[in-house]
């Protein structure tokens, strides 16, 4: 079945959503009937977090209001609906692809949790080795390039991030275990009393590992 599941953006922070639009399409009513609920009932909805929306150009110039609703809004909302077939089939894929999402979204956060103990080690390194602050910088980026092909600007720009967030909450599971990888073999090469110069020759010969298994973010091209 079609995507029913999504998220604004790739930060790993943000709540699933679907929306009025998904809703009417696959439970075979109208899209008029369901934002009419969603008005009718929006104190309800509203128990179980802030009712989303985006607006949204149509075709015709106008400008169009959609809702999102998160997964306890939405399951709450089709329970107003009738009971039809195509009701019970969206509702069960509607369920799935929630508990999908939340799945992927918990993989991140653990591996970005894992990468917060790895990234405190890499900075006690290179403070114990007596770099200097500058090189707080340097070895992040190096980090981040060798492991993912982008340096922290990039990878903000890439994933649509703020200027000065934090370009780890937008990875995905895969490339946050790419940058742990880095980030560890790094932190051992600077205990080893490793120059900056020399970690980086030595993280060109293995980069082709890491970057090969990833999907690459288009934007930073």
């Amino acid at each position: 079945m079609q995507e029913l599941v999504f998220i604004e953006s790739e930060d790993l922070n943000c709540e699933p959503f679907t929306t009025d639009e998904v809703i009417a399409e696959f439970s075979g009513n109208s899209r008029d009937s369901v934002t009419r609920l969603i008005r009718n009932y929006q104190d309800d909805l509203k128990e179980f977090g802030k009712l989303g929306f985006e607006i949204r150009p149509m075709p015709s110039g106008q400008k169009a209001k959609v809702f999102h609703l998160n997964q306890q809004q939405a399951t709450l909302l089709i329970t107003y609906l009738d009971n039809t077939e195509p009701v019970r089939l969206f509702k069960k894929e509607l369920v799935k692809q929630f508990f999908a999402m939340e799945f992927e979204l918990n993989a991140r956060r653990l591996e970005r949790s894992n990468g917060k103990i790895k990234r405190i080690k890499l900075t006690d390194a290179i403070k114990q080795a007596g770099f200097s602050v500058h090189f707080y910088k340097h070895f992040t980026d190096l980090v981040y390039k060798k492991a993912l092909g982008f340096n922290a600007k990039q990878l903000r720009e890439a994933r649509g991030a703020k200027p000065k967030a934090t370009p780890l909450d937008f990875l995905t599971t895969k490339e946050q275990a790419a940058v742990n990888q880095i980030e560890e073999l790094t932190t051992g090469l600077i205990l080893l009393g490793r120059s900056y110069d020399d970690i980086k020759l030595i993280l060109n010969v293995g980069v082709v590992i890491y970057q090969t298994t990833l999907k690459i973010p288009e934007k930073a091209h």
